[in-house]
């Protein structure tokens, strides 16, 4: 590593180190994340195994939480949904950000395909995303290709928006227009001068996609249009635990825990990232 590079990630370090909100959010969403990759070694029992003489049995040392009404180890279901919500949510945050990214700085930089680019992105938005979710994943069925697209799609728009009224606002720069007018190709005056611009916001955004997409798929899973049941999920969890709430709490509350902290996790990290790369926002806080 070189010194330059050391000092920036000491920097970056102390910078949250010296947020207490920030370092609140990163080391729950580390324990969470590393508690859902470590499911296969951390879970003592498959989560598909049934053992119907165990089921709806509270925590026990074997069961650290519990089974369901099926007899399945609450702890590994838990472990694995979160896995999978988390894998989800990386998924369609890399693949929003990188198709919202292209389609916002076409729309922002070439001013005649702006319109047409961004009316159909306004129709999209018209529709409501957890209905065109719902759709989606009624016509292609419950695989990871139909579930990310169905989570991706409504939030392409917000992204592309997003990255054109940066485009905007950098075009005019005089240090873009006076490399235009030297006769730079448009791709390097994209890639060297604009596109920089737009890392901040897109990155702050990329966690508030992320907690969207940990909220869709739970909430199709608990409607039934989610994963396969052989598949645990966070949202089919709680909902094949519902008719058993009373008799049985922990079945709901244990995977609803674990699906508010993480989604709390990511929120509370993303505003304190905009709040930390916000210049503005950060000098009007000092002020």
């Amino acid at each position: 590593m070189t010194p330059a590079r050391s000092s920036r990630v000491g920097t970056a370090v102390s910078a949250v180190a010296r947020d207490p909100v920030m370092l609140t959010a990163l080391i729950l969403l580390l324990l969470l994340i590393v508690v859902s990759v470590g499911a296969p070694w951390l879970a003592a029992h498959d989560p598909a195994s049934l053992t119907p003489r165990m089921r709806l049995k509270p925590s026990t040392a074997e069961y650290w939480l519990g089974t369901d009404s099926l007899g399945r180890d609450l702890f590994a279901r838990v472990l694995y949904g979160g896995r999978l919500s988390i894998t989800l949510a990386l998924l369609v945050s890399a693949i929003s950000v990188l198709l919202g990214m292209a389609i916002g700085l076409v729309a922002g930089y070439f001013r005649r395909l702006d319109a047409v680019i961004m009316r159909l992105m306004d129709g999209i938005m018209a529709i409501p995303g957890l209905l065109l979710a719902i759709a989606m994943v009624a016509l292609g069925g419950a695989n990871i290709v139909t579930m990310v697209a169905a989570i991706s799609i409504p939030e392409i728009p917000r992204i592309a928006r997003l990255v054109r009224s940066v485009v905007l606002s950098v075009r005019e720069e005089p240090y873009v227009e006076a490399s235009v007018g030297m006769g730079t190709p448009t791709w390097k005056v994209i890639v060297r001068h604009i596109l920089p611009s737009t890392i901040n916001p897109l990155v702050v955004q990329a966690t508030f996609v992320c907690a969207a997409a940990i909220l869709t798929e739970a909430v199709l899973g608990f409607l039934g249009l989610g994963f396969p049941p052989e598949i645990p999920s966070l949202g089919s969890i709680i909902a094949e635990g519902r008719p058993f709430f009373q008799r049985a709490p922990w079945i709901v509350l244990y995977p609803g825990l674990f699906l508010a902290l993480l989604i709390l996790a990511v929120n509370m990290f993303g505003d304190a990232l905009r709040d930390r790369l916000d210049v503005r926002q950060s000098r009007k806080t000092k002020g």
